[in-house]
């Protein structure tokens, strides 16, 4: 059986600053029809960045969608037209005063985050041998955002532990540790 949905409709519900909301109606592939919601999103990128010290950096950051403070790797929109390596360095130095450079910079993968209700793709990439630089970027207005350096025991337990609950960062740790065992 064919499994495509033939959107039949399209409905803006919400337009956001990050996101925005449609409503769809659509047609099954069993001839009924039925609605869906589904968030779009510009898409993001995240980077595990290591530094010349063997420590991977983390940022500790309130998410008011959890109304917790979790940790997770930095990450951040893409802006339009932006190539996505470029995004993945500019949010690693906007959020951590960490500078990666391109040469140094690797993708790993493209990931959906939550494909039940939403578009959004997270690009993944791994950075090595960043270093700290003199002059703090500025983080968003609303970003308060606290660096943490860890050793990847460090970050494995608190995976395990269920300090670290963010999905992105999870994936992006294994992802960066099959990354190392295949280079290795």
């Amino acid at each position: 059986m064919k499994q495509e949905e033939k959107t039949l409709e399209s409905k803006l519900i919400h337009k956001g600053r990050i996101i925005s909301l449609y409503q769809e109606k659509v047609l099954l592939p069993n001839g009924k029809e039925s609605v869906r919601e589904i968030v779009r999103h510009k898409g993001a990128c995240a980077v595990i960045a290591k530094t010349k010290e063997d420590k991977l950096i983390l940022i500790r950051q309130y998410r008011k969608s959890l109304d917790k403070t979790i940790y997770e790797f930095p990450a951040g929109g893409i802006e339009p037209g932006e190539d996505i390596a470029l995004c993945a360095v500019r949010e690693l130095e906007e959020e951590t005063s960490y500078r990666a450079t391109e040469e140094k910079v690797v993708y790993l993968a493209g990931l959906c985050t939550t494909p039940g209700f939403s578009d959004e793709m997270i690009h993944i990439f791994y950075a090595e041998d960043v270093e700290k630089i003199s002059v703090k970027k500025d983080c968003d207005d609303d970003e308060f955002i606290e660096v943490l350096l860890l050793d990847e025991s460090e970050v494995l337990e608190w995976i395990m532990l269920g300090q670290i609950i963010d999905a992105k960062t999870v994936c992006a740790f294994f992802l960066y540790q099959q990354y190392k065992k295949s280079n290795d």
